[in-house]
């Protein structure tokens, strides 16, 4: 199933109201669907790279409001549609413990999901479900996805099809390293 879909997510980039298509895969992702947008936003970047950054702004927009979307089906459906998609996930179970000490970390949270291929669907529905300050979330979903992507955009209008296979396999690692340094930098100056 998951290929099928994937197929149909590339196949959208080649259709005349791709960008609209963009939209609307951006905007579900960040609340139930499985596969990112990056998957046609590089084909398209690709085919077009003179309007890298209007599909990136595109993804941005989309992306943090289907994250809203995430974030009131936790505060306000997390029984009834936030719990089965997260547990359709397999992150059911970790809820009870992660819910005490999201939102001290939440900003990190929506960073991190946002920008890593950790899913962001998973951290907008949390979000609402503990109460995470709206203004924060909305700050940060803007601040990650604008990361994640206008790097993307910016990589492949700069260097084209060679960059895709780096896109594709190794920007998640990128991306979850320098978290994991940003992080860590701010814990070395705090115990310093």
């Amino acid at each position: 199933m998951l290929k099928s879909l994937y197929d149909w997510t590339i196949r959208l980039a080649d259709h005349p109201h791709a960008l609209w298509a963009l939209a609307i895969v951006a905007f579900i992702e960040s609340s139930f669907f499985p596969i990112p947008p990056d998957v046609l936003m590089i084909p398209m970047i690709l085919a077009r790279p003179s309007r890298a950054w209007l599909i990136a702004t595109v993804a941005l927009v989309a992306s943090v409001l289907g994250g809203l979307l995430g974030y009131a089906i936790g505060a306000f459906f997390y029984d009834s549609i936030g719990q089965p998609i997260l547990e359709a996930m397999g992150k059911a179970d970790a809820m009870a413990e992660f819910n005490t000490r999201f939102n001290d970390f939440g900003f990190w949270a929506v960073l991190t999901a946002g920008v890593t291929p950790f899913p962001y669907k998973v951290i907008t529905i949390m979000s609402g479900w503990t109460g995470m300050p709206l203004g924060t979330f909305i700050a940060t979903s803007i601040l990650a996805r604008a990361l994640r992507f206008f790097i993307v955009a910016g990589l492949l209008w700069k260097y084209g099809e060679p960059i895709r296979d780096f896109i594709e396999k190794r920007l998640g690692l990128m991306f979850t390293l320098f978290i994991l340094l940003l992080i860590g930098g701010f814990a070395a100056v705090k115990l310093l």
